[in-house]
């Protein structure tokens, strides 16, 4: 038997400091350089070698803090043993597997913001156990009942929190919601996700606009906009204006910065049929994307921007009746597809919503083959959906349309296509070309079909049950 519930080092407990846990010795200790023994060995010490898969790559060599230095965290029905487990699955695994833009351990917002959160938020803590605790039932594949649980406390205390109208607007609640909205969706029951999401526009509301809520609660913003967005197939909210005015999503500063040079039309645009409001996205992109060559931005702020240029170029369902030419709906649609691809899937997969936007592009593009032309814009056109498209029965029909682009301009290698596409709208990253050049080079060989080998990192054709993140 234990003689002292004390957790502390004994130094830190003799000068009455506060210890965070750390092993083999606490900061404080290795700071000092003197001994660090403690009373009873920290929780997280305690994982057995089968509680957690060997550390690999960019959080190798990275130590996480102690899971429950204090056990503070909101009680559960969950074995104590299984929810320390899901603890240590949600803050080395689907922290960044929710937000991959940024493996940094010390800056991933599901760590440095979330999660604080959700210590102090019976709801939320429930709702991301849940998230660990699927992804570990479907691995193990032995049923729900853990998750099942889970699912029914969330629930019953985000009711809760909703009926007190203090907490029904906090960042906790609408974190939870939007949550929720996901596993529902990734389990098939579509109608329930919807009603999460209008209840969580309802909050947002209260809370004066998703700009209000981005001004305190950037990530909480982020999420509930583009989550919303994947789920119900369209914008969810208003954009600002260019100038930044209104209770919109905002635009970056670099879109207001473009604005200096709209009047140069791209070659690529000149003579043609597109709609001005589509053009202007256009343009502003190609403009952003050339400064970004000498001044890259964090993927957080690509997130930014895409997030902002779909909710500007992507039809409401009412819009949608009132579509101009096939040229602008083809720029429009390759637009889109090319920033989800260049960003990838972030918070939930974005398969069901990207399927759809590849078939209104393909019948888009196939209205404008009626007067068969092949002006560069067609090349990039045809690079966007081959790589849209991979996993689809699309692929083929863009593979062959391809074919004879290339044929008709006299294009046989990458280095004679990629000025093409890179002259139209690129984004240049390390792994840009790598997304695009395979296709091509499938092309020029002759093969049938291209499938990358990391393609899916950007591409998910299909959306598997359960499948939350």
């Amino acid at each position: 038997m234990r003689r002292t519930l004390r957790r502390s080092c004994a130094a830190c407990a003799k000068s009455k400091h506060s210890c965070d846990l750390g092993t083999p010795r606490c900061s404080r200790c290795s700071k000092r350089k003197v001994q660090c023994v403690y009373a009873n060995e920290p929780l997280t010490a305690a994982l057995s070698p089968s509680d957690e898969s060997p550390p690999s790559g960019p959080l190798a060599a990275y130590r996480f803090p102690p899971v429950d230095p204090f056990e503070s965290y909101p009680s559960t029905r969950l074995p104590r043993a299984h929810v320390q487990r899901l603890i240590h699955s949600f803050l080395h695994k689907i922290a960044f597997q929710y937000y991959p833009l940024d493996l940094n351990a010390t800056t991933n917002p599901f760590l440095v913001s979330w999660w604080p959160i959700a210590l102090g938020d019976p709801a939320l803590f429930h709702v991301s156990l849940q998230t660990a605790c699927l992804d570990e039932e479907l691995m193990a594949q032995r049923g729900f009942h853990s998750s099942e649980i889970l699912m029914a406390d969330s629930v019953a205390l985000l009711r809760r929190n909703v009926e007190d109208t203090s907490l029904a607007v906090q960042d906790g609640t609408m974190n939870s919601v939007i949550t929720l909205a996901t596993i529902e969706f990734g389990k098939g029951n579509v109608k329930v996700a919807e009603m999460h999401v209008n209840g969580v526009k309802r909050l947002v509301d209260l809370r004066g606009g998703i700009n209000s809520v981005r001004q305190t609660s950037p990530l909480t913003a982020r999420m509930v906009s583009w989550v919303s967005m994947l789920i119900m197939g369209h914008p969810q909210f208003e954009t600002q204006d260019d100038a930044g005015t209104g209770h919109g999503i905002p635009p970056i500063p670099e879109w207001q910065l473009s604005s200096a040079i709209l009047h140069e039309d791209p070659p690529e645009l000149v003579s043609l049929d597109v709609d001005e409001e589509v053009k202007d996205a256009f343009i502003r992109l190609r403009n952003i994307f050339q400064r970004a060559q000498r001044v890259p931005f964090t993927s957080t702020h690509l997130h930014d921007l895409t997030c902002f240029v779909i909710h500007r170029l992507l039809p409401s369902a009412r819009e949608m009746a009132n579509q101009t030419s096939p040229l602008t709906e083809c720029v429009r649609y390759a637009t889109i597809l090319y920033m989800f691809i260049i960003q990838g899937p972030t918070y939930f997969t974005h398969a069901v919503i990207f399927n759809r936007l590849l078939d209104r592009f393909t019948e888009h593009l196939q209205q404008r083959e009626l007067q068969p032309t092949h002006d560069p814009i067609d090349v990039w056109f045809l690079a966007v959906g081959m790589v849209a498209s991979s996993g689809t029965p699309h692929h083929s029909w863009f593979m062959e349309r391809a074919r004879t682009a290339a044929a008709t301009l006299q294009l046989s290698t990458w280095d004679d296509v990629s000025p093409f596409i890179k002259s139209t709208l690129w984004l240049e990253t390390p792994r840009s070309e790598g997304i695009f050049r395979p296709h091509w080079d499938a092309v020029f060989n002759g093969a049938s079909h291209s499938e990358p080998p990391d393609l899916a990192v950007y591409v998910s054709p299909s959306i598997p049950r359960g499948a939350f993140i």
